[in-house]
């Protein structure tokens, strides 16, 4: 008689309603199976929940640290004196901007105080290599507080191919190496503000994703909201983890180059003439003090809309550097082109030299370019590519000069060099001499083998 078939977990009998497995000596049914999946399952989900519990504490186990103001503007301004050349207004504008941003932290989140300060974003326009991106990198290096530097050229509107607004805070937090609490005590630098303008007052058929639609994205997060960013970045999906991020207190510094805004400025400050009339009121501005007074009227007519303007009240115009300006950029900062170069000679221990009219001659070439100090770099790298090339294998080279000459048609430089100090070969002493006769007089040798000898031996003694 055949055994019957038991579930050995619940003691039902085996049908063909109610299936079993077969073990070793053992049975199971399907129901009882599926019971043991849905505890299974219940133990992985109460495994995440506490491994997300033990992340959100590691996230906020930072210590809140109060934030202390060691540089006054001025000590801030003399600090990007060091590696900035010109531009005193906007110096002056970014110092107060930065003072004011500790002072107004501390009073917001670690004073009682009835009074809340606003933050005052700021807004720099200047021409290419005018120091805009630069003065950015040197705020981040003498600051105490986090500080990220991001584009606005890779932001999209969200739902499209690209970086949503809120990658821009990503960074910030990245910078604060993950300490949320510091990170939104930071500023945050976009560049190339200007990109995300309008092309023109005519209304598009087509949905503007990096324009428009991004400034309308960073409305919310420049005035101060609680914004969800993606914790590992890229597109936003249902199932992604977010970190609650507070901008209320992030400063945010707007950069572009905003290039044929002076022609807005100079259209609003001049008046146009009709029929044959002469108005003798018309002025003619210069391109430094047509940037000089750049509004924002002029920034909401380049293409920036009047919600995004209002968000940047503080303009700081960065007005086109002078061939003086440009001179001083290439020897006096610490990180001068012209200092790199004297670096990288001397360590093949040649001493490199720029004559003042060879300086000059090289600033009025990137005016030329309008380039600004970017471009620079470019033009030395032309000049001293030959150079560099022969440079190593230019024997007792101890000197090279760079003159105007050689900026305008090419010619070469100035080589200076020293002789090779000359080896004084030692003659034997007069005592190893004496000591070599006696030697080969006791070997009783005849006069002329004596001579062949002592002629060999001192031969021998001037190679050495």
């Amino acid at each position: 008689m055949d055994k019957k078939q038991i579930c050995s977990f619940c003691g039902q009998e085996g049908s063909e309603m109610r299936r079993l497995v077969a073990g070793h000596d053992c049975f199971i049914c399907e129901c009882c199976v599926d019971l043991c999946y849905r505890m299974f399952n219940m133990d992985i989900e109460e495994e995440d929940e506490e491994n997300l519990e033990e992340s959100d504490m590691f996230i906020n186990s930072y210590e809140d640290k109060k934030l202390e103001l060691d540089l006054k503007p001025r000590e801030i301004c003399e600090k990007l004196n060091e590696y900035i050349v010109g531009q005193d207004y906007a110096k002056k504008v970014l110092s107060v901007a930065v003072y004011n941003h500790y002072k107004r932290v501390i009073n917001n989140l670690y004073n009682d105080s009835d009074v809340v300060m606003e933050k005052s974003n700021i807004l720099l326009i200047g021409e290419t290599g005018s120091g805009k991106t630069l003065f950015a990198r040197t705020l981040a290096n003498i600051l105490d507080v986090p500080f990220a530097i991001a584009d606005a050229t890779t932001l999209t509107e969200a739902g499209y191919v690209g970086e949503d607004v809120e990658n821009v805070l990503l960074r910030l937090i990245q910078a604060a190496a993950g300490d949320i609490k510091k990170a939104e005590k930071g500023i945050i630098y976009i560049d190339e503000i200007d990109k995300l303008g309008r092309k023109g007052d005519n209304v598009s058929i087509t949905r503007d994703v990096s324009g428009e639609g991004v400034q309308q994205a960073l409305l919310k997060i420049l005035e101060g909201t609680v914004a969800n960013v993606p914790a590992q970045g890229g597109r936003k999906h249902p199932l992604q983890e977010f970190i609650k991020f507070d901008t209320t207190n992030v400063l945010f510094i707007c950069g572009g180059s905003f290039e044929g805004i002076i022609d807005n400025v100079r259209t609003r400050l001049g008046k146009k003439v009709i029929g044959f009339g002469k108005n003798s009121d018309i002025v003619l501005y210069s391109d430094k003090e047509a940037y000089n007074k750049i509004n924002h009227d002029d920034v909401q007519k380049f293409g920036i809309i009047p919600e995004l303007v209002g968000r940047l009240p503080v303009i700081a115009p960065l007005s086109p550097l002078s061939v003086d300006e440009l001179s001083k950029i290439l020897i006096e900062p610490k990180n001068a082109i012209i200092k790199q170069y004297q670096k990288m000679f001397k360590m093949d221990g040649v001493e490199l030299e720029f004559e003042n009219d060879a300086i000059l001659e090289i600033a009025n070439k990137a005016i030329e370019k309008k380039t600004g100090a970017r471009g620079l770099r470019a033009i030395i790298e032309n000049i001293m590519l030959e150079l560099m090339y022969k440079l190593p294998d230019i024997e007792n080279l101890k000197k090279c000069i760079i003159t105007k000459d050689v900026i305008m048609s090419g010619a070469g430089p100035i080589f200076i060099t020293e002789k090779p100090k000359e080896v004084k070969k030692k003659s034997p002493s007069k005592k190893k001499q004496n000591n070599l006769q006696k030697k080969l007089e006791q070997a009783n040798l005849t006069e002329e083998e004596n001579n062949a000898s002592l002629g060999a031996f001192l031969d021998l003694a001037n190679k050495k």
